[in-house]
């Protein structure tokens, strides 16, 4: 296996842990320059000691996360309009948006939701752009409510509500096609809901993360990034999104782009579970 190859089958195994790359680089006693420049492929024959310290990390024996990539006989499908690879949104698409936490801040707090709502969209494309930790965004949140220590994190994950039909589905294209994760959200959030088993436990080929990548939906760059790490070209990808101003962006780079409702999410399911059928 060489570099290249080796830093995507350890990715993959990071990223199937539900472990960030910060988390990962703490667990194993690693430097976060380090751990990216092996998952780039930029680091020809790291320390076997690095690689095992890597697999501790992660609860596996060395021979485990070698061996980490998955079953490479499977063979991945076509839909009749050419897709390979599908993103899935997470907000929104996966599990309900940020309704039912907003509402709880709010009656703890005693602020009104326009308020609440209006503190947190403020800050949020900085911290899922990795510009503001969550510690800040926190502090932040809590100034402008006028509130004591406020941990955003805990509010969001103690009321993630998952959308069933929308994980069925994913689920059932992961036996059919290579699938992904693209979201923008704040850093440590999809790996605690990948912990928790708020999203479908399946192989990943893919996870664009915002606060790893530096750039959000609709931004130009995560789509560059997203193109790269699924490994085929725009007109073999689709991205599953409830936003549309984050799928005429995608449309621009030439993807395959479908709208979910989550107002309606069983008609949702079924049109995109027809559009997707195998060739």
């Amino acid at each position: 296996m060489d570099e290249r190859g080796l830093g995507k089958v350890l990715q993959r195994a990071r990223q199937d842990a539900g472990l960030t790359q910060q988390q990962l680089c703490s667990k194993a006693n690693l430097s976060f320059s380090t751990l990216t420049k092996i998952e780039r492929g930029a680091i020809k024959s790291p320390s076997i000691f690095t690689i095992q310290s890597i697999a501790g990390a992660l609860g596996l024996s060395l021979d485990e996360l070698v061996g980490s990539s998955g079953n490479p006989n499977k063979t991945f499908q076509k839909t009749k309009n050419g897709v390979s690879f599908i993103y899935f949104d997470v907000n929104g698409c996966l599990v309900h948006f940020y309704q039912r936490a907003f509402d709880k801040l709010s009656l703890d707090t005693g602020s009104h939701l326009e308020t609440v709502e209006s503190a947190f969209w403020h800050f949020n494309d900085q911290v899922c752009r990795g510009e503001m930790s969550l510690n800040d965004f926190n502090q932040a949140l809590s100034k402008r409510l006028g509130k004591g220590s406020i941990k955003w994190q805990e509010y969001y994950l103690s009321t993630i509500e998952p959308i069933d039909s929308m994980q069925e589905l994913l689920m059932w294209s992961s036996e059919r096609y290579k699938v992904g994760l693209m979201t923008n959200t704040m850093p440590g959030f999809l790996s605690s809901m990948r912990r928790d088993h708020n999203l479908p436990n399946v192989s990943y080929s893919a996870i664009i993360d915002s606060s790893e990548v530096g750039h959000i939906k609709p931004e130009e760059e995560i789509y560059e990034a997203a193109e790269e790490k699924a490994g085929c070209p725009g007109g073999e990808i689709l991205l599953i999104d409830d936003d549309r101003v984050n799928l005429m962006a995608a449309e621009k780079k030439g993807w395959h782009v479908l709208w979910f409702d989550d107002s309606r999410p069983e008609i949702s399911v079924d049109k995109i579970k027809q559009a997707i059928e195998p060739a």
